[in-house]
């Protein structure tokens, strides 16, 4: 960590570490080769000592940090308060550099389990560990930690108020991030829906969804909307002033989980945004894999199942891409 991020650290706004350090979720946003935003609910870590924002990825599916590696430029939205506890929180935007951790992979392995289980103890709560340990392909993980360069807060959640601003100062910049693996990246584990709609309706029970596109800077800019309507060839999302000229190549994100997290409901789409009179068209393009966690232990069982049978093969390969061995679960002290 250099000089210039310690220093950062001490002047982040007040008013946002809170929701930063105790958010379950917050939406992560990256850039495609083509330069696309791509956004999902991760959940994020964050402690005092640090300089950065962190989150991660199974090694097993690493485009999130793939694209990251690409292109460092990333954002994290926090923008859902479920389960942190505080009332009246700010919705708060960040963006940052990212840095890819992955030459360590059971360094990064036993963090996540230490992460996880101090922040989501319940996901793991009465399994026993040897069900856990056999689970590598999802607990073997990739960490991005995210310098934060910018970052824009709107009090109380308050999205039709012009944001808050904080800029780090000038000289402020990320580590790079290890190199690359060998190889090509794999392709993507989980096909797509052929069509998008049947999934619309579902999405639209997930509440208002997050808008993301690139900012006049080419930075992920994703934004809390204030409302949603369904139309024949994709949505109609009303943002507040910050988000009213959005235009170009767009994700919508919707997901939702409980106070207390047993699981969570998400669905993505991709296309391209509009401002219209009223709010900003989407016109989607088509719908990304669904990568909700139904909650439920038996329905989550089945699910890790299914996941384990498409992702563990998988896992000697991208260790193997690494030059390392597959990471062991190891309980935590």
């Amino acid at each position: 960590m250099n000089a210039l991020s310690t220093q950062a650290v001490s002047v982040w706004p007040a008013a946002v570490l809170p929701i930063v350090e105790r958010a379950i979720t917050c939406e992560y946003a990256s850039l495609t080769r083509s330069g696309a935003p791509i956004t999902w609910p991760l959940t994020p870590y964050h402690d005092s000592a640090s300089a950065t924002i962190d989150v991660s990825t199974g090694l097993t599916y690493p485009a999130k940090a793939e694209r990251a590696r690409h292109d460092p430029r990333v954002a994290l939205l926090f923008s859902d308060p479920t389960g942190s506890g505080l009332r009246d929180a700010p919705v708060v935007l960040v963006q940052g550099l990212a840095t890819v951790r992955d030459a360590d992979l059971q360094g990064n392995t036993d963090l996540y389990l230490r992460r996880i289980l101090e922040k989501l103890p319940q996901t793991v709560a009465g399994q026993p560990w040897f069900v856990v340990r056999r689970q590598q392909w999802y607990w073997s993980r990739l960490w991005i930690e995210v310098t934060p360069l910018r970052i824009l807060w709107w009090p109380g959640g308050r999205l039709d108020a012009e944001p808050l601003r904080w800029d780090a100062a000038a000289g402020v910049t990320a580590p790079p991030s290890d190199p690359a693996p060998d190889g090509a990246a794999p392709p993507a584990w989980a096909a797509p829906p052929a069509d998008w709609r049947p999934g619309a309706e579902r999405a639209l029970r997930l509440g208002n969804p997050v808008l993301t596109v690139r900012d006049a800077e080419g930075w992920p800019l994703p934004v809390r909307s204030l409302g949603v309507e369904r139309v024949a060839d994709g949505f109609v999302v009303q943002t507040g002033s910050f988000g009213a000229s959005a235009t170009g190549r767009a994700c919508l994100t919707f997901h939702e989980h409980a106070e207390v997290f047993t699981g969570q409901q998400n669905a993505a789409f991709v296309g391209t945004a509009t401002p219209v009179a009223g709010g900003v068209h989407v016109r989607v393009d088509r719908a990304l894999a669904d990568f909700s966690l139904p909650a439920g232990r038996f329905t989550q069982l089945r699910r890790f199942l299914a996941g384990g049978r498409a992702l563990t093969p998988r896992l000697a390969h991208e260790a193997a891409r690494r030059h390392q061995p597959v990471p062991v679960v190891r309980k935590p002290e």
